[in-house]
């Protein structure tokens, strides 16, 4: 179901790629995650859309605007773990969806396996960030200069 939403919309991700410039892969799917996560929050029943749907929306934002500061931050390893959380969080509260009888078992697993790849994704670029980060040397300082010398 989630890929045929995707499929659906190849003339704005035709857009959306001719304007990305080396844009990690996790972020552009992520995006295709939050967007199909609120048309399905958009379809809640009225008496949850306005707690439940407006958490996963929310959250689903939030983890999009972490991956984009990541993808700009020199420190990434902190940011990817917080997007991490909110994706461990966002596992949850879909499944708690599903339960409730708010979204279908389609739907469900549509979600589940979104989150679930865009989930590895982040920890591989986290692994990855951290492991840059313990092999990268100190930064240089330079040797203050007494201008008596010179």
């Amino acid at each position: 179901m989630l890929r045929r939403y995707f499929l659906g919309t190849a003339k704005l991700a035709g857009w959306l790629m001719a304007r990305a410039v080396r844009q990690p892969v996790v972020l552009m799917k992520w995006y295709w995650v939050v967007s199909w996560m609120l048309d399905r929050v958009d379809h809640f029943p009225k008496n949850q859309r306005f707690v439940f749907g407006q958490r996963l929306a929310e959250r689903s934002i939030h983890v999009l605007e972490l991956l984009v500061e990541a993808t700009w931050s020199q420190d990434k390893t902190a940011i990817l773990a917080q997007a991490n959380r909110e994706m461990e969080v966002l596992r949850w509260l879909v499944r708690l969806a599903h339960d409730r009888k708010i979204l279908t078992a389609k739907q469900y697993e549509a979600a589940a396996e979104g989150i679930y790849e865009c989930g590895r994704m982040v920890g591989g670029w986290q692994k990855d960030s951290q492991r840059r980060a313990a092999s990268s040397p100190p930064p240089r300082s330079t040797p203050k200069r007494d201008p008596e010398k010179s």
